[in-house]
């Protein structure tokens, strides 16, 4: 049988596979369903194997790249989760102060993704934190599925505090030059969003297909936003017009992108909902709304 590719799958596995990420449905239903396409030579576990993340052969950015300096710090969250790690990245031999990048994880933890991503930030010129809310509880438990589960034992609003503590922490570090974003995707952008209404010294936002805030904190952004959206993430997406809206009547700087045939993660470059083309354009639009906004 020849190897699977993403246009092999009906949209309909994008949506199950959605719905089961996002806690709507447990891997016991996800698997049940799945079955249902299990069709003309395909088997649960092959399908199963090629929506699940893979991490080992996608990393963009080596750990051990010898153009950056990154580890493992952690830094005081007294309103969240207390101490808090986080991956710390800086351009190999930083002698000045750099702007710095909030890079906010999924509903899952730091995983491999969300620190590849702290990297690719930091080779930009960047100084990069990418925590992980998870650590209260053990940190990122080395697979998503439990990654999923532990995080949905911590409140949103408790883990927002631990992002806004990981902005102070930045802002006061040797190599930071005090201006500071962020971006985030799915629960991640979610954050962004509300670090933009309860941050108002952050200088830009770049929200990834996240959650929106109401129209009474829409009032309170400063920061310019840069958003992110698939065209196929109809849950997601529902939210966006009353937020556009809200936008329009507060006079606030943002601008959206809506990618025309993309999913939901479709920056994610380890499963198949990645949508090449549509990812280079969104990071390659966030590095120079964060070069506009932050150098």
């Amino acid at each position: 049988m020849k190897p699977l590719k993403k246009e092999d799958l009906n949209q309909d596995v994008y949506d199950l596979y959605d719905d089961y990420a996002h806690n709507k449905i447990n891997r016991r239903q996800f698997v049940e369903k799945l079955s249902l396409f299990a069709i003309g030579g395909l088997t649960v576990s092959s399908l199963l194997s090629f929506v699940s993340p893979n991490y080992k052969d996608n990393l963009l950015i080596a750990p051990n790249d010898p153009k950056l300096d990154s580890d493992y710090i952690h830094y005081n969250s007294p309103k969240g989760g207390g101490s808090i790690k986080g991956l710390l990245s800086t351009p190999k031999g930083t002698k000045k102060k750099l702007p710095g990048v909030i890079v906010v994880h999924e509903n899952r933890g730091l995983n491999p993704y969300i620190e590849d991503v702290g990297r690719r930030t930091a080779i930009e010129g960047f100084i990069s934190l990418a925590p992980d809310a998870l650590t209260p509880l053990g940190g990122y438990p080395g697979n998503d599925d439990d990654g999923r589960a532990m995080q949905k034992k911590r409140g949103k609003k408790e883990m927002l505090e631990d992002f806004i503590a990981a902005y102070n922490y930045l802002k006061e570090h040797e190599y930071c030059d005090g201006n500071i974003g962020v971006v985030g995707f799915c629960f991640g952008g979610w954050i962004s969003n509300m670090m933009a209404v309860e941050v108002p010294t952050l200088k830009a936002a770049v929200p990834f297909y996240g959650g929106q805030p109401s129209d009474a904190q829409t009032a309170k952004i400063k920061s310019p936003l840069l958003l992110q959206f698939g065209e196929l993430d109809t849950r997601v997406n529902a939210g966006w017009p009353d937020y556009e809206a809200s936008l329009k009547k507060y006079n606030k700087n943002y601008q959206a992108y809506i990618y025309p045939g993309a999913n939901h993660g479709f920056h994610n470059n380890t499963t198949p909902r990645y949508d090449e083309a549509a990812a280079t354009l969104a990071w390659d639009r966030t590095i120079s709304f964060f070069k506009k906004h932050l150098v």
